[in-house]
């Protein structure tokens, strides 16, 4: 079904939200339909079970954390209402809102934080293994206090306690189940502002206002309404006529966005994104011949040309990447690492494959790969395009696979069964939360998405990131990063191509919609509709 018999078969629903979107409001006023548009449509709502931006955007209005946070990264109240730090660092204790009811009635309680943090998402969620590792139990003295135990310092976890980062889950629908195939799933019940009502496959999922919301006054929108429309003219249409009124990370063609930045009636920040530090990278399968060779992996490396794909593919939004911390880590990133983006290039990169045994056959070519194309968006199609000619060049023929965000994330994270991979990491506000799952030898976890999938383990590696994560010691923490960086930088596991600043466009008619570092992760319970 195309975009436009798409948009005719949903037209009832969305003229209601358009009108209600158009119409007169004060300042908080009730009422109205926020229609965003997604891409693409994401596999699962469960994200404790995977840390898909797509998923995000829906799920972090349904679910919620114990925490959440101003754009200077300070916690601030969330389904916790205080929260206090033991003197040694060892013990965090939380007293929980009262009154908070999960959408199906039953109480939020602190059994609940215990058996989402120690059942689910440790154990499950791709992230979850390193941001809680150092909690060795969770005391629950009363249904509003949940203390947690901690065998070290933890300082890292703080950040990760927003209901993007780390939903907290009924206990009574998820206890003595298979968490990974539970029926709510994709029917969740959380405590958040909207409820989960309808998912009409390939059309769009609906969420309404929690009447019942634990917070006096929010949310003030009716209804959450998330489209999926395929064709990326369509989607920029979409939101220029006002049929959808927000369009975030890749949903719209860059070349787009710049049309939108000074468009009458529309509003373009690429504030919001301050948790994710985000990295768009090559990841390369380190135990399949030939690229489990330092060399052949260097000059992947040495082959790309960074600025070539910032200016012409992601439209100037973002910089040259030059190891695996963002540059956003003030206190812990170097830029001195080894420089893959040099004046000769490409030279080094034909001399390493040389001197790897990989010489050019008659035909010019080294050896054929399978290049795998991220599916979240248009320009990562671009993108393959640019590595098949840019690895030409060099002697590596590439074939570009592209598939469905489910059978990919399948591919690489539970069969490994690919060569170069391409994917956009987020390094999240402390690197043990969003770096370390990458390059972490226990973190080749087969099935979990968004972790180790290349196979890279370098003990040093391992000791180095055990040391920073408990290291309290800013400048020797820093220290510690630095070596970190270095010796990735050198083993090169993967390609480190830029630093992406994601664009968000919405109707000026949508007030208090950017009001956290989340961005349009976070519930949007305050937003409203203005005329």
């Amino acid at each position: 079904m195309t975009g436009n018999v798409r948009m005719k078969c949903l037209a009832g629903l969305f003229a209601v939200a358009v009108m209600a979107l158009a119409a007169d409001a004060t300042a908080q006023k009730r009422g109205g339909t926020l229609i965003t548009v997604v891409h693409p449509e994401p596999s699962t709502l469960a994200s404790y079970l995977s840390t898909a931006a797509t998923i995000g955007e829906i799920a972090a209005k349904i679910y919620e954390g114990l925490l959440e946070y101003d754009f200077d990264l300070n916690p601030q109240p969330g389904l916790a209402k205080s929260w206090a730090v033991g003197q040694d660092g060892k013990t965090l204790t939380f007293k929980l809102q009262d009154n908070v009811k999960f959408h199906d009635g039953k109480p939020f309680t602190s059994a609940d934080v215990k058996f989402t943090v120690l059942e689910v998402l440790r154990k499950v969620h791709p992230r979850g293994a390193s941001t809680f590792k150092e909690v060795a139990d969770i005391e629950t003295p009363d249904p509003h206090t949940a203390v947690f135990k901690l065998n070290n310092p933890a300082p890292y976890m703080m950040p990760a306690l927003s209901g993007n980062e780390s939903p907290m889950l009924p206990k009574h629908l998820f206890e003595g189940t298979d968490v990974r195939n539970n029926p709510y799933a994709n029917k969740p019940i959380g405590t958040g502002p909207f409820k989960f009502v309808e998912w009409r496959k390939a059309q769009f999922i609906r969420l309404d206002r929690n009447d019942a919301y634990w917070k006096k006054g929010p949310p003030y929108l009716d209804r959450v309404v998330a489209r999926f429309v395929p064709e990326a003219s369509t989607r920029t249409a979409a939101l220029e006529s006002g049929e959808v009124h927000l369009a975030a990370f890749n949903a719209l063609p860059f070349v787009d966005v710049q049309r939108f930045r000074n468009m009458s009636g529309m509003t373009y920040t690429t504030r919001g994104y301050e948790t994710l530090n985000p990295l768009l990278q090559l990841e390369i399968n380190t135990k399949r011949p030939p690229f489990d060779n330092k060399k052949v992996r260097q000059a992947i490396a040495y082959a790309i040309d960074r600025q070539f794909i910032i200016d012409n593919i992601w439209f100037g939004l973002g910089k040259p990447a030059t190891g695996p911390l963002n540059s956003n880590f003030k206190r812990y990133y170097t830029a001195d690492v080894k420089r893959y983006h040099v004046p000769n290039r490409v030279e080094i990169a034909n001399r390493l494959l040389d001197e790897a045994g990989q010489p050019r056959g008659a035909n010019g070519i080294r050896f054929k790969i399978v290049h795998d194309i991220d599916p979240y968006g248009d320009h990562f199609r671009q993108l393959g395009q640019y590595i098949k000619q840019a690895l030409g060049q060099i002697g590596i023929e590439v074939e570009l696979r592209e598939e469905d965000p489910a059978t990919w994330i399948k591919r690489v994270y539970t069969d490994y069964d690919f060569t170069l991979n391409q994917v956009f990491f987020y390094g999240l506000p402390d690197p043990v939360l969003g770096v370390h799952r990458q390059y972490i030898c226990a973190q080749i976890r087969k099935g979990v998405p968004f972790v180790n999938s290349t196979h890279y383990c370098n003990p040093e590696v391992d000791k180095l990131a055990e040391q920073a994560s408990v290291e309290i010691n800013e400048k020797k923490r820093a220290e510690l990063y630095k070596k970190f960086q270095q010796i990735i930088v050198e083993d090169s596991p993967i390609v480190f191509i830029s630093e992406v600043q994601w664009p968000t466009v919405y109707s000026s008619k949508l007030k208090d919609l950017i009001v956290s570092p989340l961005g349009v992760l976070a519930s949007f319970d305050r937003a409203w509709v203005a005329q």
